[in-house]
């Protein structure tokens, strides 16, 4: 591994001064999986091939690099414009593996409802993470009267590259995030949650992509955003990448920190679908992970957080009554293939958007794209 690299001191002034900085699409350069040939499943793509294709959805982020040590950030994921609390969204929770902190996930899994936004951090953030979410919550008009939020709020483990320890999130990191999400492009790689993470020893952060899917005579889209930092043995397109270049994935003897951790999924859909099919889309996500090398080993914390916001099946506060107009189980096959392949593709652009990161002493290379597309090229998985 080559020593880290010290930016010089005009450079790590100005980070030390801009350690907030909210990460958007518009700048990114570097392709996506569709731009490089690589195309993931049969359904089409929606319009951005991002969890912003599902309308409503937001997605804001705040990029944290101070110093030479503090590598993290916030991702903001709002399923719609309106307040959450008070108009919520049908959600469920499956958990792949469980080495995770997963806050507020008793009560999603019980109620079957978001009443919060979802915030992805690091490890040690999540319960800062989690109380400036509640104070932002608690402000907005219309919540003078309330005594209890269920805050949702996921992880990875970002401690190679980052000052973990210090727990660097503060409040106003998290109200930038949340203030800063909109719709559109959504930046991938080493960005917000994704900026200190690591994904079968490469670097790995933010990615997300969408399909669009036909069920019950109309279109739907099913969009996913992943917060990669795992292990396993990589394959892209079921060709062995990792292998191929010279990462040997879970047949290491020993295993170091860059080759384990854990990823979070989330799935956003505007069909209209229950709670119940809602944990049945959940579980298919995880099959897109597997294609990518994951065997969710036993450090990973791998969740699913899926939700609808399709207005017929949203949940008022306080309702009595909910009148559900949802999918039959009939239509179901297509979505599942929808959230299978947008997985995949999203743990991909995870990787193909990262850059290298130095950081508290160590650097992690960015996957090697001319190279990853030389040996798909030669085994035919895109074309020439």
């Amino acid at each position: 591994m080559r020593p880290p690299m010290r930016p010089p001191r005009a450079v790590g002034l100005l980070l030390s001064i801009l350690a907030v900085a909210p990460s958007h699409a518009a700048g990114q350069t570097k392709p996506r999986a569709r731009d490089l040939g690589i195309v993931t499943g049969t359904l089409p793509p929606g319009p951005g091939n991002a969890i912003t294709d599902v309308r409503g959805v937001r997605v804001g982020q705040v990029t944290l690099i101070r110093g030479d040590s503090v590598r993290t950030g916030i991702t903001a994921i709002l399923p719609h414009a309106d307040n959450l609390f008070l108009d919520r969204v049908p959600a469920a929770i499956h958990v792949g593996n469980g080495f995770g902190k997963l806050l507020g996930f008793t009560q999603v899994r019980e109620l079957g409802e978001l009443e919060t936004p979802i915030l992805l951090t690091c490890t040690l953030c999540v319960w800062r993470a989690a109380d400036a979410l509640v104070a932002y919550l608690l402000a907005l008009p219309g919540m003078g009267e309330v005594r209890s939020i269920n805050p949702v709020v996921g992880e990875t483990n970002d401690g190679f590259l980052n000052a973990i320890r210090e727990r660097p999130i503060t409040a106003s990191d998290v109200r930038a995030a949340l203030d800063s999400a909109r719709g559109g492009p959504v930046a991938e790689g080493s960005v917000g949650a994704g900026t200190g993470t690591i994904a079968f020893g490469w670097k790995g952060g933010i990615g997300t992509a969408s399909r669009l899917v036909t069920a019950a005579d109309s279109q739907w889209t099913v969009g996913v955003l992943v917060q990669s930092n795992f292990g396993g043995d990589l394959h892209i397109l079921g060709v062995p990448v990792g292998r191929l270049l010279g990462r040997r994935g879970m047949s290491l003897t020993a295993l170091d920190q860059r080759a384990q951790g854990s990823i979070m999924i989330v799935v956003a859909t505007d069909a209209p679908l229950s709670v119940r099919n809602l944990s049945r889309l959940a579980a298919r996500a995880i099959i897109g992970l597997g294609r990518t090398g994951s065997v969710a080993d036993n450090g990973s914390g791998d969740y699913v957080i899926a939700f609808s916001t399709h207005p017929s099946v949203r949940r008022p506060y306080r309702a009595k009554r909910l009148q559900v107009s949802e999918l039959g189980n009939d239509e179901m096959s297509g979505l599942f293939q929808g959230v299978v392949e947008a997985t995949e593709e999203a743990i991909y652009n995870s990787l193909l958007g990262a850059t290298t990161i130095h950081g508290s002493g160590h650097t992690v290379e960015s996957l090697p794209v001319d190279e990853v597309v030389r040996l798909l090229r030669e085994r035919g998985a895109v074309a020439p």
